[in-house]
């Protein structure tokens, strides 16, 4: 084991599923793949996979599509079209994570919703499940294959597909709040949240068909800032980093 992997937090959970959004692999106010941001994401994965966790990589694409930007495009392109673009530029940022984490000697598995064997395998259930116990990082890319449907929603799905203990949704920010920070400095952050709390006041940081998903199956979800260097670490190994949505009838407080 190396002097890093020596020094990161002892995981608490066994097999995670972790989202990143398109805005993590792209440059600030622009589209397109960053190769510095990517690698440092690539980094702290890498960590965790020699903390022996069994992780997936759910992968948005907004960083160079989103769906619902053609919103205002009519008879031209159609919405179901638009989400289906949207799905591919999540693959395109799977292939680039999938690089960055093979430069580091990670062994990886892309497998994506729409099929396209020449880049990737598809979406088996258990092919996946097999590559995460054998120790291989397993990026998902594609959301769920259906238009409509958030890569929020396509975690949240592979999360209770392939048994795992912990959803973790990375974001700008470290946690929920109770509006949008970068808009009002006033909002407060969160510690702790039901998943009834969150939908209630219809928090927007993760998509409700997400939560309601997660809560059928009280899967506990934390969302953190993942930029922060070593933040996905210290989630799983339970710091107090970020919000955690659960089914917990404590107090939510807010800080």
């Amino acid at each position: 084991m190396d002097e890093q992997a020596a020094l990161s937090p002892a995981p608490k959970y066994r097999r995670v599923v972790l989202k990143l959004s398109g805005e993590g692999f792209g440059y600030a106010g622009k589209a397109g793949i960053s190769i510095d941001d990517t690698l440092n994401m690539a980094r702290q994965i890498q960590r965790v996979g020699k903390g022996g966790v069994q992780l997936a990589v759910v992968v948005g694409g907004g960083n160079l599509l989103r769906g619902d930007q053609f919103s205002g495009a009519g008879e031209v392109i159609k919405k179901a079209t638009a989400h289906y673009m949207g799905m591919l530029a999540t693959i395109l940022n799977g292939l680039a994570l999938q690089e960055a984490l093979e430069s580091l000697g990670c062994e990886t598995r892309l497998q994506t919703a729409i099929r396209m064997e020449t880049v990737a395998e598809p979406y088996i259930r258990r092919r996946c499940m097999r590559h995460l116990e054998k120790g291989r990082i397993v990026i998902l890319a594609g959301g769920t294959g259906n238009p409509f449907v958030t890569t929020d929603t396509a975690a949240a799905l592979r999360a209770r597909e392939l048994d795992a203990e912990l959803l973790l949704k990375g974001t700008r920010v470290d946690g929920v709040y109770s509006d949008d920070p970068e808009i009002n400095p006033h909002a407060v952050r969160y510690d702790k949240l039901t998943y009834d709390r969150f939908i209630h006041n219809n928090l927007r940081v993760m998509d409700l068909a997400a939560v309601s998903l997660c809560r059928e199956a009280r899967l506990p979800i934390l969302v953190f800032n993942y930029k922060r260097e070593g933040n996905i670490e210290r989630a799983i190994a339970g710091h107090p980093v970020g919000t955690l949505v659960c089914i917990s009838d404590g107090v939510e407080t807010p800080r």
